[in-house]
């Protein structure tokens, strides 16, 4: 069975100088978000999200229940993982950059095991399928 999510944005204005607010989302669970051409471009943000923290927040929690799933088939099911993700945008050229940082806590597995698991994650989590046009996307694993 598919599964369909919205959300509505509205933009006034230009690229640069305009600004855009996303509306809502079908859940209902955040909204209104600010979001900005210098959001995307600078690193201080001046409060607005833009696209790219979205995309690695929802990259960052698509990998870690990919990570828990594999490590349950394998018979490890984790107790903790802590999952980050920084997406890198460089104007003019787009998302270039996507690295995970996990760190979990899984009992009966050594590192070895865990850094595959999460090269597996990675390779088969949805997200990190639908940014198969980022050149680079990387994980960093650790068992705590």
């Amino acid at each position: 069975m598919a599964a369909e999510r919205r959300a509505s944005v509205t933009w006034e204005g230009d690229l640069i100088g305009g600004s855009g607010t996303i509306d809502e989302v079908g859940s209902g669970v955040f909204g209104p978000l600010d979001v900005s051409w210098a959001a995307r471009s600078e690193e201080a943000s001046g409060g607005k999200t833009s696209p790219e923290e979205l995309i690695a927040a929802a990259h960052a929690s698509c990998f870690s229940m990919a990570l828990s799933n594999v490590l349950a088939k394998a018979g490890n099911a984790p107790e903790r993982l802590q999952t980050s993700a920084v997406v890198t945008f460089v104007p003019g050229t787009g998302i270039t950059k996507s690295a995970l940082s996990v760190r979990g806590t899984v009992p009966g597995l050594d590192a070895d095991g865990f850094r595959a698991a999460a090269e597996d994650a990675k390779k088969n989590c949805p997200v990190s399928q639908a940014l198969a046009g980022v050149p680079e996307i990387t994980v960093d694993a650790e068992l705590e």
